[in-house]
């Protein structure tokens, strides 16, 4: 049986996309405030910058997931591979467009030497990315089933 390349990206690019999240969030975002000479100021531009350059990463996987799924499907209806590819988009839609102007805004208060007032917006994003590290490995093995069909 040959493979081919929309049915390998479908099986690959969730497990890809699980690894950017899994090492940037839930490795680099805390360790980096724990190396020596990391101010907050510091940590928080590096943040900017990183966040900002894994939620492009991400937006391409995003659609090149969702070509290869439309390029190598049979059925694309109302299943659960399709919902779950849908539930990351919309998680990745407020990430983006909600949440980091917003993260954004409050770094640039910090860092202008302002104490913003608490919020939950850290939280918040860190749930979403909470919610995808269940997803994607999720996604990743019904694309995988679907594929071996």
């Amino acid at each position: 049986m040959s493979v081919g390349v929309a049915a390998l990206a479908q099986v690959a690019i969730p497990f890809t996309w699980l690894g950017a999240v899994l090492g940037i969030s839930f490795l680099e975002a805390p360790l980096k405030f724990r190396a020596p000479g990391i101010t907050v100021a510091l940590g928080l531009g590096i943040g900017r910058l990183v966040f900002r350059a894994l939620n492009v990463a991400e937006l391409v996987l995003a659609a090149a997931l969702t070509a290869a799924v439309l390029t190598g499907a049979r059925d694309i209806g109302a299943d659960l591979a399709t919902l779950v590819l849908i539930m990351l988009w919309v998680l990745l839609a407020v990430q983006v467009a909600a949440l980091r102007p917003r993260l954004n805004a409050r770094t640039r208060l910090i860092l202008a030497g302002v104490t913003p007032p608490r919020s939950h917006l850290h939280l918040a994003y860190i749930t979403l990315e909470a919610v995808k590290v269940v997803l994607l490995p999720l996604l990743g093995v019904l694309l995988a089933l679907r594929v071996a069909a």
